[in-house]
């Protein structure tokens, strides 16, 4: 059995993005995938100096110590565009996006100025460039918006819009192979004999894979049966980038993932010294990275979190991620005495009372902590960590806690 911490250094050490030529994919079609190339500004943004309020556009060497009164020569809105230059004595009202117009170099808020037909009047304490926006301001042309490796949120989508962009190189999205096994489960929907459960670990292990962007091959659930499992095992090793398979690597007469994999693949190790996800197994299995979770709900996402999830955005070509980690006050007891670093699922809060403003995050258990206590991750926001070896924990205890990420 090795550390949590080894394991998941050895999944990372073998796995390496995946070998494709990259492809042209619209912005529309982009959310969440990796990008293969940099991508540079092949100009400013904005690529105009123009005016952050609603006001007037006026010359500051016009503006004195006091009260001036200017001329309304014309009115600008965004979009649209003037080309003679401002004049002595003369203003230009301005809507906010609005290009700054030639010979001025200062925008008056409205809320300030005093408008009578078509004089303005301007109180002093104006300063030269004030609520204008540069070109470039946001971004300048040749530099580097984003590095290959990125992994496209919304907002990025929206600033490659401003770049003129309609498609971005990515890599190809990764696919991986999904099955349980038992012969217990049974898919949702259909009446339970005695003995019966329904395959949960099958429907978050596809909705965490959907959130990452991955195509998901759906090999359903195999019975413990040599030859069903070797036919399974063989289409994922060789359909899929990564095979992810649910139960049967434990210590039983039924459980026959192990085994097959030593048959037709390679293991690289065997159980983890971490709880929940003891049981676990990390292989190769034709072309796949095979990883074979837990058969446990809790334990099977809970290690798909911690060790799969990083090692299949490696392969997706995505930049690393560090564990977003922080400290939190426990609320609570708590004793653990075995030796395995364990993660309990907890709620992390952020509210400060009246009597102690200054308090820090603070973080509760979500209740039981039994591996098939799938509510106990569903209602969780972070893992609580807790070190290898005996440790107890009292109320007010500083403690490690990580967020939970999907996405």
């Amino acid at each position: 059995m090795i550390s949590f911490d080894e394991a998941k250094q050895r999944v990372l050490e073998q796995i390496g993005p995946i070998q494709a030529a990259p492809e042209e994919v619209p912005l529309r079609q982009a959310l969440g995938r990796v990008l293969a190339q940099p991508v540079v500004a092949p100009a400013p943004v904005p690529n105009h100096d123009n005016s952050a309020m609603d006001g007037y556009a006026v010359r500051s060497a016009d503006l004195t110590g006091q009260a001036v009164t200017l001329r309304v020569v014309a009115e600008v809105a965004a979009g649209a565009r003037l080309l003679t230059p401002l004049q002595p004595g003369e203003a230009i009202r301005i809507m906010t996006g609005a290009p700054i117009p030639p010979g001025s170099d200062c925008v008056v808020m409205q809320e300030q100025a005093q408008r009578q037909g078509d004089w303005v009047t301007i109180p002093p304490g104006q300063q030269p460039g004030q609520h204008i926006r540069p070109a470039g301001e946001d971004i300048a042309a040749g530099s580097t918006i984003f590095p290959a490796g990125r992994r496209l949120s919304a907002a990025d989508l929206g600033l490659l819009t401003a770049l003129g962009r309609l498609t971005v190189p990515l890599y190809r999205p990764l696919r991986v192979a999904l099955l349980s096994t038992g012969n217990e489960l049974v898919e949702s929907g259909t009446p339970l004999e005695p003995g019966q459960i329904y395959d949960s670990n099958r429907a978050a292990l596809h909705g965490a894979l959907r959130c990452l962007g991955v195509e998901v091959l759906d090999l359903g659930i195999v019975r413990d049966d040599r030859a069903a499992l070797e036919a399974a095992f063989q289409r994922g090793g060789a359909e899929a980038d990564a095979f992810i398979s649910t139960g049967g690597v434990s210590v039983g007469d039924y459980d026959l993932v192990k085994e097959m994999l030593a048959k037709d693949g390679k293991i690289h190790f065997w159980q983890v010294s971490m709880k929940p996800g003891k049981p676990q197994a990390y292989g190769q299995l034709g072309k796949a990275h095979f990883f074979g979770l837990p058969g446990n709900p809790v334990s099977s996402l809970t290690v798909f979190l911690l060790i799969v999830r990083p090692a299949l955005l490696k392969m997706m070509g995505a930049l690393p991620e560090a564990p977003r980690q922080f400290q939190a006050c426990f609320r609570g007891q708590w004793q653990k005495r075995h030796s395995r670093m364990e993660f309990l699922r907890g709620i992390a809060h952020f509210t400060p009372s009246e009597a102690q403003p200054d308090q820090a995050p603070w973080v509760e258990v979500t209740g039981a902590q039994g591996s098939g206590i799938l509510t106990s991750l569903a209602k969780a926001n972070v893992f609580i960590i807790l070190p290898e070896g005996p440790v107890q924990l009292t109320d007010g205890q500083p403690v490690t806690v990580q967020w939970i990420d999907y996405v």
